[in-house]
């Protein structure tokens, strides 16, 4: 199937690993050029220069901390010097600390939401008057399956992603007559570093080996297995296509059939 993704401009968040990345390869395997961000610069740029070696299309580095004031708008007029354009951004933060109500801060309810809410808004601004102008683009938000259904002990990212999910469903429909799509995708237990570590987490809690706590998850999950970066990465970069011109508004799940509910 042609996505009609080639020469399209790319921009995904947190990109240098896990679930970023695994969007990032998909994108670029489909031929578009890809402008990646994350904190880390040393692993960035590596991640850059083994995907545009492995697909041949230009890969535009920039190293940010998207929870910085002025840093998504910064990345994105990167991105706009070396392209002139963005069709496609995928937004992406890694998930904040695990814990209940009563050992959150409110300096740590500040940086989660600078994290995972103001970088996707802030994002989305300084991406949305090009996309209008050439009546096309992608914005998919990568959240989480607790939008859907609420994960025990991560507060935080219960609550702002949920925030995000409100947020893009409002802008779907406000934005639908410029031919832009907005849709969010909720990975579930995927074979990531972020889920290794939430598995240490449980484990410490708990007093049990990580080993176990991913076997919990496990058997919760019908496929009685953990996903792989590249299953999630397929869907998403179908949802940034052109193939996917009438899906809007939608979250999405790649859980295995974790979640329970009906929609």
């Amino acid at each position: 199937m042609d996505l009609g993704l080639k020469g399209k401009i790319a921009l995904v968040a947190a990109a240098s690993k896990g679930l970023g990345r695994a969007v990032a390869e998909e994108l670029a395997a489909e031929g578009a050029h890809l402008v990646l961000c994350a904190r880390g610069e040393a692993e960035l740029r590596a991640t850059a220069a083994a995907l545009e070696a492995a697909s041949g299309v230009p890969v535009l580095a920039v190293p940010a901390d998207l929870s910085a004031p002025g840093a998504p708008a910064a990345v994105v007029a990167a991105a706009l010097a070396r392209f002139g354009r963005v069709d496609v951004l995928v937004t992406n933060a890694g998930g904040p600390p695990a814990g209940g109500f009563d050992g959150l801060t409110a300096e740590m309810w500040d940086a989660a939401t600078r994290l995972l809410l103001t970088s996707v808004v802030e994002l989305t601004r300084a991406v949305l008057p090009g996309m209008k102008a050439q009546g096309w683009g992608r914005i998919l938000n990568i959240t989480s399956i607790s939008v859907k259904q609420p994960v025990d002990n991560l507060m935080l990212s219960n609550s702002l992603r949920a925030a995000v999910t409100g947020m893009a469903r409002t802008l779907a429909t406000e934005v639908a007559p410029f031919g832009i799509t907005v849709n969010n995708i909720l990975p579930g237990y995927t074979r990531t570093a972020r889920v290794e570590n939430l598995a240490q987490a449980i484990a410490t809690r708990d007093g049990i080996a990580p080993t176990e706590a991913q076997a919990r998850w496990e058997n919760e999950i019908p496929m009685r297995r953990l996903g792989e970066p590249r299953e999630f990465g397929a869907l998403a970069a179908f949802l940034c296509s052109a193939r996917a011109s009438y899906i809007t508004a939608t979250s999405i799940p790649v859980d295995g059939g974790w979640i329970k509910g009906l929609l």
